[in-house]
């Protein structure tokens, strides 16, 4: 394994599941341009990887995601307007990645969650954190902005909620970033969160996984837009399309048959 792969680990060794490590816990798992386009690339082959069902990402060591790495800010200072947004490009394509992989994403967030850890767990479609981390978008106390990792905060906490957090770049705990909507679930402690992790993996399990990708797609399509008749339109073809899948076939055939899905087998 090369110096660039160990900065993030991929574990797919659990049938099902694939297991995305941040693993740079001497710095708490700050980002760099490496640590970015590994896991651009990682998320890139999970999105035809068969089998894979449930994407985990994960933070070694005492953190999740301390942010952006400090010496890496401190170069990019010096780079050239266009550089930079060639530099700030890749992370906005490594959140795209996830936020649009077909399988189910989970963020398993405890210790810190700063700045860009609080994009990745944004972009995941469900965040599980211990009661003990923390979180802020602490952009602006260093000179900058959320810009890149603002679509997903945004859509998780809304627009006035990151009027007070962007603009005061304040810490945060998880009983506030649940009441926020940044995590769906607080737990007591690691071993919790392993076990609440594995309640939600079998819980996936029973839902059909080409459905999952039809209903992550549904989501990003009717979102924030008003219910007009082209959104009518839109959901009506939906599900017609779902419906006409094998996957419907045999999911109304378990029910009636009142067995288990071959899926959920």
């Amino acid at each position: 394994m090369s110096e660039a792969e160990d900065v993030v680990l991929l574990n797919t060794t659990r049938a099902g599941v694939a297991v995305v490590t941040l693993n740079r816990p001497k710095v708490h798992n700050a980002f760099n341009p490496e640590v970015i386009e590994r896991l651009s690339d990682i998320f890139e082959t999970l999105r035809s990887a068969d089998g894979v069902r449930v994407v985990l990402v994960e933070g070694a060591g005492p953190s999740f995601s301390a942010g952006a790495d400090l010496a890496w800010m401190r170069a990019a200072a010096d780079l050239t307007e266009r550089d930079n947004r060639e530099d700030a490009g890749g992370m906005g394509e490594m959140l795209r990645r996830l936020s649009t992989l077909p399988q189910v994403t989970i963020a398993l967030v405890h210790g810190a969650a700063m700045a860009g850890g609080c994009g990745i767990l944004s972009a995941c479609d469900i965040a599980i954190a211990t009661k003990g981390a923390s979180f802020a978008l602490s952009e602006v106390r260093l000179g900058i902005i959320p810009a890149v990792i603002s679509p997903y905060v945004i859509r998780a906490i809304g627009a006035r909620a990151a009027h007070r957090y962007f603009l005061t770049a304040e810490r945060f705990d998880a009983a506030t970033a649940h009441a926020l909507g940044l995590v769906h679930i607080v737990v007591e402690d690691n071993n919790t969160l392993a076990k609440e992790v594995e309640r939600m993996v079998q819980q996936i399990f029973t839902c059909a996984p080409g459905a999952i990708n039809a209903a992550k797609e549904l989501i990003a399509a009717v979102a924030g837009r008003p219910i007009d008749s082209h959104i009518i339109a839109d959901t009506s073809r939906r599900i017609a399309e779902q419906r006409s899948t094998a996957e419907a076939k045999e999911g109304l055939s378990a029910f009636l048959e009142k067995r288990k899905p071959k899926w959920a087998e």
